[in-house]
Protein backbone atom coordinates (compact mmCIF):
# COMPACT_ATOMS: atom_id res chain seq x y z
CA UNK A 1 0.00 0.00 0.00
CA UNK A 2 0.91 3.42 -0.93
CA UNK A 3 1.63 5.82 1.84
CA UNK A 4 1.50 9.95 1.99
CA UNK A 5 2.35 12.41 4.69
CA UNK A 6 0.90 15.57 4.58
CA UNK A 7 2.00 18.83 6.80
CA UNK A 8 -0.43 20.79 7.38
CA UNK A 9 -3.49 18.78 6.96
CA UNK A 10 -6.05 19.83 9.69
CA UNK A 11 -8.06 22.25 7.43
CA UNK A 12 -7.92 23.63 3.68
CA UNK A 13 -5.88 21.96 0.86
CA UNK A 14 -3.89 19.62 3.20
CA UNK A 15 -6.89 18.17 4.65
CA UNK A 16 -9.27 17.79 1.39
CA UNK A 17 -5.68 16.14 -0.22
CA UNK A 18 -4.94 13.49 2.78
CA UNK A 19 -8.99 12.67 2.49
CA UNK A 20 -9.08 11.99 -0.83
CA UNK A 21 -5.82 9.90 -0.46
CA UNK A 22 -7.10 7.83 2.08
CA UNK A 23 -10.34 7.11 0.02
CA UNK A 24 -8.38 5.82 -3.23
CA UNK A 25 -6.39 2.95 -0.50
CA UNK A 26 -3.52 4.62 0.42
CA UNK A 27 -2.02 4.94 4.28
CA UNK A 28 -1.89 8.48 5.06
CA UNK A 29 -0.19 10.59 7.88
CA UNK A 30 -1.10 13.60 8.53
CA UNK A 31 0.61 16.49 10.77
CA UNK A 32 -0.48 20.10 12.00
CA UNK A 33 -0.48 21.78 15.14
CA UNK A 34 -4.70 21.41 16.19
CA UNK A 35 -4.61 17.64 17.40
CA UNK A 36 -8.74 17.91 17.79
CA UNK A 37 -8.78 18.86 14.08
CA UNK A 38 -6.57 15.80 13.42
CA UNK A 39 -8.49 13.93 15.25
CA UNK A 40 -11.78 14.55 13.18
CA UNK A 41 -9.86 13.70 9.80
CA UNK A 42 -8.23 10.77 11.57
CA UNK A 43 -11.98 9.54 12.22
CA UNK A 44 -13.26 9.74 8.20
CA UNK A 45 -10.80 7.12 7.42
CA UNK A 46 -9.96 5.58 10.84
CA UNK A 47 -7.73 2.48 9.15
CA UNK A 48 -6.28 4.47 6.84
CA UNK A 49 -5.04 7.75 8.63
CA UNK A 50 -2.53 8.51 11.19
CA UNK A 51 -1.47 11.73 12.80
CA UNK A 52 1.05 13.68 14.41
CA UNK A 53 0.93 16.54 16.29
CA UNK A 54 3.72 18.84 15.01
CA UNK A 55 4.59 22.50 15.07
CA UNK A 56 6.78 23.17 12.75
CA UNK A 57 8.94 25.48 13.95
CA UNK A 58 9.51 23.69 17.18
CA UNK A 59 12.58 22.25 17.71
CA UNK A 60 11.40 18.61 18.18
CA UNK A 61 9.79 18.92 14.31
CA UNK A 62 11.94 16.44 12.41
CA UNK A 63 12.03 14.30 14.74
CA UNK A 64 8.65 13.81 15.25
CA UNK A 65 7.85 14.04 11.34
CA UNK A 66 10.45 11.01 11.47
CA UNK A 67 8.21 9.12 14.04
CA UNK A 68 5.34 9.56 11.96
CA UNK A 69 7.56 7.92 8.81
CA UNK A 70 8.15 5.20 11.65
CA UNK A 71 4.24 5.12 12.50
CA UNK A 72 3.54 4.61 8.53
CA UNK A 73 6.46 1.74 8.31
CA UNK A 74 7.76 4.11 5.44
CA UNK A 75 7.12 7.16 2.82
CA UNK A 76 6.32 7.55 -1.00
CA UNK A 77 5.09 11.05 -0.87
CA UNK A 78 5.76 13.80 0.96
CA UNK A 79 3.34 16.94 0.46
CA UNK A 80 4.14 20.26 2.20
CA UNK A 81 0.79 22.32 2.65
CA UNK A 82 1.16 24.37 5.97
CA UNK A 83 1.47 28.10 5.56
CA UNK A 84 0.80 31.24 6.86
CA UNK A 85 0.53 34.71 6.38
CA UNK A 86 -1.14 38.03 6.43
CA UNK A 87 -2.47 41.32 4.45
CA UNK A 88 0.10 43.38 6.42
CA UNK A 89 1.06 46.89 4.68
CA UNK A 90 1.70 48.27 8.25
CA UNK A 91 4.85 45.29 8.55
CA UNK A 92 3.79 44.00 11.83
CA UNK A 93 7.00 42.19 13.10
CA UNK A 94 5.26 39.53 14.86
CA UNK A 95 3.27 38.31 12.02
CA UNK A 96 6.51 38.65 9.47
CA UNK A 97 8.48 36.65 11.94
CA UNK A 98 5.07 34.21 12.42
CA UNK A 99 5.31 34.28 8.74
CA UNK A 100 9.12 33.07 8.68
CA UNK A 101 8.99 31.18 11.01
CA UNK A 102 6.03 28.37 9.41
CA UNK A 103 6.72 29.34 5.53
CA UNK A 104 10.61 29.39 5.31
CA UNK A 105 12.34 27.63 8.77
CA UNK A 106 9.61 25.09 9.25
CA UNK A 107 9.33 24.64 5.62
CA UNK A 108 13.22 23.91 5.44
CA UNK A 109 13.44 21.52 8.09
CA UNK A 110 10.81 19.49 6.65
CA UNK A 111 11.51 19.60 3.10
CA UNK A 112 15.67 18.73 4.43
CA UNK A 113 14.56 15.98 6.73
CA UNK A 114 12.08 14.37 3.42
CA UNK A 115 15.09 14.56 1.00
CA UNK A 116 17.53 12.70 3.30
CA UNK A 117 15.03 10.16 3.87
CA UNK A 118 14.78 9.75 0.22
CA UNK A 119 18.20 9.60 -0.41
CA UNK A 120 18.51 6.84 2.15
CA UNK A 121 15.85 4.74 0.90
CA UNK A 122 14.20 5.76 -2.77
CA UNK A 123 16.17 3.04 -4.43
CA UNK A 124 13.97 1.66 -6.26
CA UNK A 125 10.29 3.06 -5.89
CA UNK A 126 11.11 6.71 -6.98
CA UNK A 127 9.85 9.15 -3.70
CA UNK A 128 8.77 12.48 -3.85
CA UNK A 129 8.73 15.59 -2.63
CA UNK A 130 5.75 18.18 -2.93
CA UNK A 131 4.91 21.35 -1.73
CA UNK A 132 2.31 24.25 -2.16
CA UNK A 133 3.82 27.38 -2.35
CA UNK A 134 2.24 30.31 -4.13
CA UNK A 135 1.89 32.58 -7.27
CA UNK A 136 2.42 34.84 -4.80
CA UNK A 137 6.31 34.22 -5.11
CA UNK A 138 6.82 36.12 -8.41
CA UNK A 139 6.52 39.24 -7.15
CA UNK A 140 7.47 41.05 -3.83
CA UNK A 141 4.00 42.22 -3.04
CA UNK A 142 3.94 45.06 -0.85
CA UNK A 143 0.90 44.76 0.81
CA UNK A 144 2.24 41.00 2.11
CA UNK A 145 5.98 41.19 2.31
CA UNK A 146 7.11 38.68 3.92
CA UNK A 147 4.51 36.38 2.80
CA UNK A 148 5.80 36.90 -0.79
CA UNK A 149 9.12 36.94 0.19
CA UNK A 150 8.63 33.39 1.59
CA UNK A 151 6.93 31.73 -1.33
CA UNK A 152 10.04 32.84 -3.61
CA UNK A 153 12.39 31.39 -0.86
CA UNK A 154 10.18 28.21 -1.40
CA UNK A 155 10.48 27.99 -5.25
CA UNK A 156 13.89 28.49 -4.58
CA UNK A 157 14.58 25.91 -2.25
CA UNK A 158 12.58 23.44 -4.49
CA UNK A 159 14.39 23.97 -7.73
CA UNK A 160 17.55 23.56 -5.96
CA UNK A 161 16.74 20.16 -4.36
CA UNK A 162 15.81 19.06 -8.28
CA UNK A 163 19.00 20.20 -8.97
CA UNK A 164 20.96 18.58 -6.45
CA UNK A 165 18.98 14.79 -6.41
CA UNK A 166 19.73 14.87 -10.07
CA UNK A 167 23.54 15.72 -9.47
CA UNK A 168 23.44 13.23 -6.63
CA UNK A 169 21.23 10.36 -8.60
CA UNK A 170 18.88 10.56 -5.14
CA UNK A 171 15.79 8.71 -7.26
CA UNK A 172 13.15 11.65 -5.72
CA UNK A 173 10.88 14.38 -8.18
CA UNK A 174 10.11 17.78 -6.83
CA UNK A 175 6.96 19.01 -7.50
CA UNK A 176 6.43 23.23 -6.74
CA UNK A 177 2.80 23.48 -6.75
CA UNK A 178 1.78 27.45 -7.06
CA UNK A 179 -2.14 28.02 -6.49
CA UNK A 180 -3.21 31.74 -6.83
CA UNK A 181 -6.39 32.61 -3.90
CA UNK A 182 -7.87 29.80 -2.64
CA UNK A 183 -10.68 29.78 -0.42
CA UNK A 184 -9.41 28.49 3.00
CA UNK A 185 -8.83 29.51 6.24
CA UNK A 186 -6.09 31.30 5.69
CA UNK A 187 -8.26 33.71 3.57
CA UNK A 188 -10.67 34.21 6.40
CA UNK A 189 -13.63 33.91 4.39
CA UNK A 190 -12.56 37.02 2.40
CA UNK A 191 -14.09 36.93 -0.66
CA UNK A 192 -12.61 39.83 -2.37
CA UNK A 193 -9.63 38.24 -3.27
CA UNK A 194 -9.83 38.35 -7.30
CA UNK A 195 -9.98 34.80 -8.73
CA UNK A 196 -10.68 32.95 -6.03
CA UNK A 197 -11.11 29.11 -6.11
CA UNK A 198 -12.47 26.78 -4.32
CA UNK A 199 -10.33 23.92 -1.92
CA UNK A 200 -13.15 21.11 -4.33
CA UNK A 201 -11.90 22.54 -7.49
CA UNK A 202 -7.87 23.05 -6.31
CA UNK A 203 -7.39 19.79 -4.32
CA UNK A 204 -8.00 17.88 -7.28
CA UNK A 205 -5.50 19.66 -9.46
CA UNK A 206 -2.97 19.74 -6.67
CA UNK A 207 -3.44 15.66 -6.97
CA UNK A 208 -3.15 15.28 -10.23
CA UNK A 209 -0.06 17.12 -10.35
CA UNK A 210 1.74 15.24 -7.84
CA UNK A 211 0.87 12.27 -9.55
CA UNK A 212 2.29 13.50 -12.63
CA UNK A 213 5.35 14.06 -10.98
CA UNK A 214 5.26 17.97 -12.57
CA UNK A 215 8.08 19.71 -11.58
CA UNK A 216 6.00 23.17 -11.68
CA UNK A 217 1.99 23.04 -11.42
CA UNK A 218 0.72 26.65 -11.27
CA UNK A 219 -3.44 26.11 -10.28
CA UNK A 220 -5.22 27.41 -12.36
CA UNK A 221 -4.49 28.65 -16.23
CA UNK A 222 -5.97 31.95 -15.01
CA UNK A 223 -3.23 32.66 -12.64
CA UNK A 224 -0.28 30.87 -15.08
CA UNK A 225 -1.16 33.47 -17.44
CA UNK A 226 -1.57 36.11 -14.55
CA UNK A 227 2.14 35.45 -13.12
CA UNK A 228 3.23 35.17 -16.69
CA UNK A 229 2.51 38.94 -16.96
CA UNK A 230 3.63 39.51 -13.71
CA UNK A 231 6.73 38.35 -14.47
CA UNK A 232 7.18 40.60 -17.40
CA UNK A 233 6.54 44.01 -15.10
CA UNK A 234 10.00 45.78 -14.99
CA UNK A 235 10.28 46.76 -11.41
CA UNK A 236 10.54 50.29 -11.92
CA UNK A 237 6.93 50.07 -13.07
CA UNK A 238 5.98 47.31 -10.69
CA UNK A 239 6.62 49.95 -7.98
CA UNK A 240 3.78 52.15 -9.27
CA UNK A 241 1.15 49.46 -8.74
CA UNK A 242 -1.40 49.59 -6.06
CA UNK A 243 -1.91 46.16 -4.93
CA UNK A 244 -5.42 46.11 -2.61
CA UNK A 245 -7.52 43.36 -1.92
Amino acid sequence: MKKIIIIGASSGMGMRVATDFARAGWRVGIAARNEERLRAVKEIFPERIEYSVIDVTAPDAVKKFEDLIETLDGMDILLYAAGTGWYNPELNLGKDEATIGVNVTGFTKIINAAYRYFKATANVSKGRIAAITSVAGMKGLGVSAAYSASKRYQWTYLQALDQLAHSQHVNVSITDIRPGFVDTPLLAGNRNYPMLMSVDYVAPRIEKAIMERRRVATIDSRWAIVSGLWSAIPDCLWRHLQLKM
